[in-house]
């Protein structure tokens, strides 16, 4: 097995451990807080998601996926971006103090200025590991990752059921993010062996934002529009809905997260170094794609199907109005980690032009989807959001195809029957918890319906011999190297 193909396997089983074991334990603390805290204070913190976002994105300054994507790297870069990303978050921080009034007035939350004071400082503690998490990325290092991530949620998570127990409402979230952020640095400067030197040269900046400036805007643009529903819901709805809307995502993304970021993680590092061989990039693409359709989508479906039973088990009667929300965002999922492939193509091609055209153009049709959706309310909303996964594909698509000579009907082609195959499982699942299931405890529908409609998936999935499942079940036994890397 070649040292590139040992890296991938290897980042890629670490990549998954962390999500896995991240995601678990962030999924359990959430629900022990959403059981403990009403929705409303959840939907307070959502409101605040925006500003979280587009603050990172900025003192990131696209740096991070520059000094990535560039093969030698020395100190000076590597200083160089670390005080520069320091300075940035400093100002960022300083901006949304002052305004954080403003803030609280759009949203007609008087204590969202105490909180947002308070929460932004996030963005001055993480900029202390960007640099640190960009060289472990780099190196493909995601053991050492997951070794810093797991007592970090642990300790956080903790501090939060604590504060929730002593009737702290919304700051748990609060300190329990604050709390995160600073065990995560600690953590990131003891172990790695990397540390900034007193350098600071200004061509170094240059040369790494011509790539990031443009990936910084396409990026800020996008974290925007990504939070637009939060944003709308939160400006003409109460923070109940907020809540509700922000669960239904959190839980619909949580195995998108788990596989669908495995994947990114480590491919963008991995597609970066045959990014000159289209023919292979085109081989790895379509292969990675087909394999988290295969795993992400009949999870979604499934959970959609089971979505009532799933709420009221776990974060109780309160979030059953959630469950709507979480079954169209569910279906929206699935096309997800598609889109995000398509834009990871163009970042490792170093088409940042073309990243940041296709995103003002996207931008522009969910602006507008948003404002007619608004006539029907939330659903329209929901819908909107649904028709933009949808036709997000052919924009993102329609510049990989080019790029890489794989149309954008060609992927759809080639996702087809996976989405056949884990479709007609969710509709049986559907039919079997309504008919005979519907009477029994949650737990009960939880667990029969969702073997049952696995079980069901995996047949197909070997009847209609779908590659992706022969190439998972290689990885799995260990017979397989890294398929999508020949």
């Amino acid at each position: 097995m070649s040292s590139l193909r040992k890296t991938a396997l290897s980042g890629m089983v670490w990549t998954f451990i962390q999500q896995a074991s991240s995601q678990g334990i962030a999924f359990i603390v959430s629900i022990i807080l959403a059981r403990l805290l009403l929705p409303s204070e959840f939907g307070l913190i959502a409101l605040l998601s925006v500003f979280i976002a587009v603050g990172t994105t900025l003192i990131n300054s696209g740096l991070s996926l520059s000094l990535i994507r560039t093969k030698e790297v020395d100190d000076d870069d590597y200083s160089t971006v670390f005080y520069f990303n320091l300075i940035i978050s400093v100002v960022i921080y300083l901006i949304i103090f002052l305004t954080a009034p403003y803030i609280a007035h759009f949203y007609n939350q008087p204590q969202l200025t105490s909180i947002t004071r308070v929460y932004t400082i996030t963005f001055v503690i993480n900029a202390l590991a960007v640099v640190q998490n960009t060289r472990l990325t780099k190196e493909m290092d995601f053991k050492k990752q997951t070794i810093i991530s797991i007592p970090s949620l642990i300790i956080s998570g903790c501090v939060g059921i604590f504060l929730a127990l002593n009737n702290f409402g919304v700051w748990s979230l609060v300190w329990s993010t604050l709390v995160k952020d600073c065990a995560n640095v600690i953590q990131l400067w003891w172990w790695s062996p990397w540390k900034p030197l007193l350098r600071f040269k200004v061509e170094k900046i240059k040369q790494h934002f011509i790539f990031g400036y443009k990936m910084t805007i396409a990026n800020v643009v996008d974290t925007i529009f990504q939070d637009i529903y939060t944003i709308v819901i939160g400006k003409f709805f109460d923070p109940t809905q907020v809540g509700f809307y922000n669960r239904a995502n959190t839980l619909r993304m949580l195995p998108i997260r788990n596989f669908g970021s495995v994947l990114n993680k480590v491919t963008f590092p991995l597609f970066s170094q045959i990014q000159h061989d289209d023919e292979r990039l085109k081989n790895a693409y379509k292969k990675i794609m087909q394999m988290s359709v295969f795993i992400v989508a009949p999870v979604l479906f499934i959970m959609a199907i089971l979505a009532e039973p799933l709420f009221r088990f776990l974060l109780t009667e309160k979030w059953l109005p959630a469950v709507p929300y979480f079954q169209l965002l569910c279906i929206a999922g699935v096309f997800y980690p598609i889109n995000a492939y398509n834009l990871n193509i163009l970042t490792v091609k170093g088409r940042s032009d073309l990243f940041l055209k296709l995103s003002i153009v996207k931008k522009i049709l969910i602006l507008l989807v948003v404002i007619i959706g608004m006539n029907w309310g939330i659903y329209g909303i929901l819908f909107g959001q649904l028709f933009m996964s949808i036709i997000g594909i052919f924009f993102n698509g329609y510049f990989t195809g080019k790029l890489i000579n794989y149309t954008v009907f060609e992927q759809i082609k080639d996702i087809s029957l996976l989405l056949v195959v884990c479709f007609i499982p969710a509709v049986l699942t559907f039919y079997f918890d309504k008919v005979f299931l519907i009477n029994y405890h949650d737990i009960i529908r939880l667990v029969v319906g969702a073997t049952s409609g696995f079980i069901c998936f995996l047949f197909l999935a070997i009847l209609f011999k779908l590659n992706s499942y022969f190439e998972l079940k290689s990885i799995l036994l260990k017979k397989n190297e890294f398929p999508w890397k020949k």
